[in-house]
C-alpha cells in the first residue's frame, strides 16, 4: 500500500504578551501575601495597586495585539481571584482581623467568596450587562479598598490593628462592606467607553497631570480616597437613577431601549 503522509493539526500555542502581564499580576498577589505574613503590610498593599495596574494592561494588550484567547481569559480570572480575592482577605485578616476570632475569619471569607461570586457572575454575564457598568463593584476596586486602609494606617504608624478596637471593628466593618457590595446588582461606572483615541481639550491633560503629580505626593492616602469615593459612588448612581425613575439593573432586557444604548456592543 502506498504510504501516506498524515496530516496532523497544530498544535494551538499560548500568547505570551498578556499573559506575561496576567503572570506579573498574579505575582504581586503572591507577593502581597508574602510581605503580609512578614509583616511588611505596606509592601502588601504596593503589591496589591501594582497587581491593579497589570490587570488593566492585560486585557488591553491583548486587545491592541489581537492575541486573545479563551486560556487568557481564564488565567486572567484565576489571577484575580488570587490577587484580588485571596490576598486582601487574607491580609486583612493578618493585620486586623485575627483577634475577633470566628468574627474575624468570617469577614475575611465573605470577602473572599464575595469576590468569587462577584467573578462567575462577570464571566457568565459578561454579554448582556451594559459595557458602561459593572455589576457589583469589581474585585480590583475592593482589593483597592480593603488595602488602602491598611496602607493609609501603616503610613500613620499602625503597624497592626489587633489590639486597637475601633480600628479592629472598622477594619471589620469595611471588609465585610467591600465583600458583600462585590455581589450586589448596584452598577458602578466602568469607563468602558472611554476612547483615548479621541482628541480632548488641552486642559484635560494638565488635569491629568497634577493628577498623577497629587498621587505621586501622598500615594496611600490619595489612592485610597480615590478608591473610597468610587467604592461609595455605585449607591450614588442608584440612587440617582432610582429617583429619575431609569431602570436601575445593569441586564439587558432590550437592544432597543434608549436606557440599555451601551448593551450588546
Amino acid at each position: 500500500m502506498p504510504h501516506e503522509d498524515v496530516v496532523r493539526p497544530r498544535r494551538k500555542g499560548i500568547y505570551i504578551l498578556p499573559n506575561l502581564f496576567t503572570l506579573a499580576a498574579l505575582f504581586g498577589g503572591f507577593y502581597a501575601i508574602v510581605m503580609a505574613m512578614n509583616q511588611r503590610f505596606e509592601l502588601a498593599a504596593i503589591g496589591i495597586f501594582c497587581a491593579m495596574v497589570l490587570d488593566s494592561l492585560d486585557g488591553r494588550v491583548a486587545r491592541m495585539t489581537n492575541t486573545q484567547s479563551t486560556f487568557g481569559e481564564q488565567m486572567d480570572s484565576l489571577s484575580d481571584m488570587v490577587s484580588f480575592g485571596a490576598a486582601p482577605a487574607l491580609i486583612m485578616y493578618e493585620w486586623a482581623l485575627q483577634g475577633l476570632g470566628k468574627l474575624g475569619w468570617i469577614a475575611a471569607f465573605v470577602y473572599c467568596a464575595g469576590a468569587a461570586l462577584r467573578l462567575a457572575r462577570f464571566n457568565t454575564n459578561i454579554t448582556v450587562v451594559d459595557k458602561r457598568f459593572f455589576q457589583g463593584l469589581p474585585s480590583p476596586a475592593a482589593a483597592a479598598l480593603v488595602v488602602g486602609f491598611i496602607w493609609v494606617m501603616d503610613d500613620l504608624g499602625y503597624r497592626g490593628a489587633s489590639r486597637i478596637d475601633w480600628l479592629t471593628w472598622s477594619a471589620f466593618a469595611l471588609t465585610l462592606y467591600a465583600g458583600l457590595t462585590m455581589v450586589t446588582n448596584v452598577p458602578f461606572y466602568s469607563f468602558k467607553d472611554v476612547s483615548f483615541r479621541r482628541s480632548v481639550p488641552f486642559i484635560v491633560v494638565v488635569a491629568i497631570a497634577l493628577a498623577f503629580a497629587l498621587i505621586a505626593y501622598h500615594p496611600p492616602a490619595v489612592l485610597f480616597a480615590l478608591f473610597v469615593v468610587y467604592g461609595f459612588s455605585g449607591y450614588g448612581v442608584y440612587a440617582f437613577r432610582k429617583a429619575k425613575g431609569k431602570p436601575v439593573s445593569v441586564i439587558a432586557v432590550s437592544t432597543d431601549e434608549p436606557d440599555e444604548q451601551g448593551l450588546h456592543r
